[in-house]
């Protein structure tokens, strides 16, 4: 069975629903793979764990929040 794992920081179960969903259908389109073979696994971060540039992703979202 294929397995599909995938890390991020946090995300809104509407997000991962769809994420598992396109992850899904194309590595099954990719490989030929039947998509009830697939196992996917999503493990999230927290913001405040994960940065870019010396930031926190929780410190870039206030940034973009503060630009909108």
């Amino acid at each position: 069975m294929p397995f599909i794992a995938f890390e991020a920081g946090q995300l809104s179960k509407p997000v991962k629903d769809e994420l598992i969903q396109k992850l899904t259908d194309v590595s099954s389109e990719v490989t030929g793979v039947p998509k009830h073979l697939f196992i996917v696994a999503i493990r999230e971060h927290p913001d405040t764990n994960i940065a870019v540039g010396g930031k926190t992703v929780d410190q870039l979202k206030a940034e973009l929040n503060d630009e909108l």
